[in-house]
């Protein structure tokens, strides 16, 4: 599905679904499998509903991992299965046409969810996506941050949760880190969903070498590439 398919809309008129993941590593590829599920949808500023469950993984979580999120075993024995969740979560977000699909380093979110529909018979809807590593990159200079991190663009635009490992509270910074992005984007005279899924991935500027203007094609050579059915920024 092209975003050009679909009708423009002020970004103060889409809705959004942000959403964060913890996982029991770094790849489903490696059988690595979702522990938490985190997301909020927000539209004009507001938030109009939110999604939290732990995901039972079937599996023992790597001593790391308990260490890093504070999610242990003992936390998951009672949690429903990914098949359990997943159309839940499905309604939740809601239709391709309707829902822009937002996370932080969102191909490594999307890795776990599409392989968790494809393995047990779901179809991963085609949302129009939104990485906020990608946004950030290009409404924020190295002048402005050191990196895009999450805690770091977090503490960059002040957010009302910090980040900690956790979904939702991570998911609930990252709309914060969205509405500043977006914010920026006004600068850029990017004002539209499509305007800003048309717009570029840029080598960092310097404030003063900063101009209105886009550039498309913003794939990232580290960034898994979207399928022809799907938008990404």
């Amino acid at each position: 599905m092209s975003a050009s398919r679909l009708p423009d809309e002020d970004l103060a008129q889409v809705t959004f679904v942000v959403l964060d993941l913890e996982t029991s590593g770094a790849s489903p590829k490696t059988g690595s499998a979702i522990t938490e599920i985190g997301a909020v949808k927000v539209c004009g500023g507001v938030v109009i509903g939110t999604f939290k469950t732990f995901v039972n993984p079937g599996t023992s979580l790597p001593p790391f991992i308990t260490e890093l999120t504070g999610i242990t075993d003992e936390m998951l024995w009672d949690a429903p299965p990914i098949e359990s969740v997943l159309p839940l979560l499905l309604e939740f977000l809601g239709s391709e046409k309707s829902t822009v699909f937002v996370a932080h380093n969102a191909p490594f979110d999307l890795s776990f969810l599409k392989a968790s529909a494809a393995l047990h018979g779901y179809i991963w809807p085609a949302f129009r996506v939104i990485d906020t590593v990608k946004a950030a990159r290009f409404v924020l200079s190295k002048d402005d941050v050191a990196n895009y991190q999450l805690g770091t663009l977090a503490e960059y635009f002040r957010t009302e949760i910090s980040p900690n490992h956790r979904a939702l509270d991570d998911a609930l910074a990252t709309v914060d880190v969205l509405h500043g992005i977006i914010e920026r984007m006004g600068t850029f005279g990017i004002t539209t969903i499509n305007q800003m899924m048309s717009a570029g991935s840029k080598q960092p500027r310097s404030n003063n070498q900063r101009k209105v203007g886009l550039k498309a094609g913003l794939q990232s050579p580290a960034i898994d590439q979207p399928t022809s059915s799907e938008e990404q920024l």
